[in-house]
């Protein structure tokens, strides 16, 4: 009887292990060939990336409803300060100017008669012929009458700038970007036009760490590396007094000087700053690198496990990469980043069988 209840004990025991699932083992990495990140002062000049954009650029919008008539310009054409460069229909702006002006015609018709009566009325009072009342009264007639005269011309003054508001002019010399609009469409305040940017004053913004801007602000000397290779010196730096309060960076405005070159907004430079920096940063060699089109990342190991992780890459000097944010100091990466994909491919497909 015993024998038999050790047996049945041992068999519900040996059941209740075998109904629970296998555990997962843990990857062993020991294999994986790593190296540890290490962060080092790095002396020598600053290079940010950035994109060109012009000093004075401007989307022309409608400041009164109506009609295209015309479009008299188009992308690229070169435009002059208060050029005409599209009309509206401006029917009825026109004939609110000719309404505001025949007020003011009336008005003034009725001041000239208001004064007549008040000067005749100021006679007649000196001879003590009328009333100081009526001479009072005529007074009053004359005041309002000026006013309405005055109220009159603005609003003839708002009427004319409204039929000017059909003719949209450019605010400056420059180059049209970009056209929205065709003949016969119909516009609303405020709907974009046009947009016109000088092309004699571009500029590059860049975003710098707080120690490159207060080096900047005792050296400004920078230079800008166009994407054909051409090297231009800015002709001024202006360097932003205050740090963004969330990424903790300060703005830097460089002018571009005058060129030959067809500069225009959008296109992508690096701006390098000449000033000897000492920063942190985290390099290590391309070929610990995975790459995938654009995607770039490395294999870190973390304990028992192997996991991809993106990065955002920042300068390339003799094989190495800098690596600008995704991974930290004190943190392992494989060295060879196929043989941890191989590895963690193995263990995957063992896990699952």
């Amino acid at each position: 009887m015993k024998n038999f209840v050790s047996t049945l004990i041992a068999a519900i025991l040996l059941s209740s292990c075998s109904s629970q699932p296998d555990a997962v083992p843990a990857m062993d990495t020991r294999a994986i060939e790593t190296m540890e990140l290490q962060s080092a002062g790095v002396a020598g000049s600053s290079q940010w990336d950035g994109v060109i954009e012009a000093v004075q650029q401007a989307e022309l919008t409608a400041q009164t409803g109506g009609r295209v008539a015309a479009v008299l310009v188009d992308v690229n054409d070169p435009v002059q300060s208060n050029q005409i460069l599209l009309r509206l229909s401006g029917v009825e702006q026109r004939a609110g100017q000719a309404v505001s002006l025949a007020q003011v015609a009336a008005a003034k018709a009725q001041a000239k008669e208001a004064e007549t009566t008040y000067t005749r009325y100021k006679e007649l009072a000196e001879k003590q012929y009328v009333s100081k009342q009526q001479l009072e009264q005529a007074q009053a007639t004359f005041n309002t009458a000026q006013a309405n005269v005055r109220a009159a011309q603005a609003q003839a003054t708002q009427s004319a700038q409204q039929a000017d508001y059909t003719q949209v002019r450019s605010p400056f010399d420059g180059i049209v970007t970009d056209r929205m609009v065709e003949p016969g469409e119909s516009v609303v305040p405020g709907q974009a036009l046009l947009s016109v940017f000088n092309p004699s004053q571009l500029r590059v913004q860049v975003q710098v760490p707080q120690q490159v801007a207060d080096a900047l602000r005792q050296q400004p000397e920078v230079s800008i590396i166009l994407a054909d290779g051409s090297i231009l010196q800015a002709e001024q730096v202006h360097v932003y007094p205050s740090a963004d309060a969330q990424a903790h960076s300060v703005t830097v405005r460089v002018l571009l000087p005058k060129s030959d070159k067809p500069l225009k907004p959008g296109q992508v430079a690096k701006v390098v700053f000449s000033i000897a920096t000492t920063m942190n940063q985290l390099w290590i060699p391309e070929s610990a690198l995975w790459q995938r089109g654009e995607l770039s990342g490395v294999y870190v190991i973390t304990g028992q496990a192997v996991l991809l992780r993106q990065l955002r890459l920042g300068d390339r000097r003799n094989g190495k990469v800098q690596i600008v944010s995704g991974a930290k100091a004190g943190e392992r990466i494989a060295v060879d980043p196929s043989q941890a994909a191989s590895a963690l491919a193995a263990f995957k497909a063992a896990a699952e069988h």
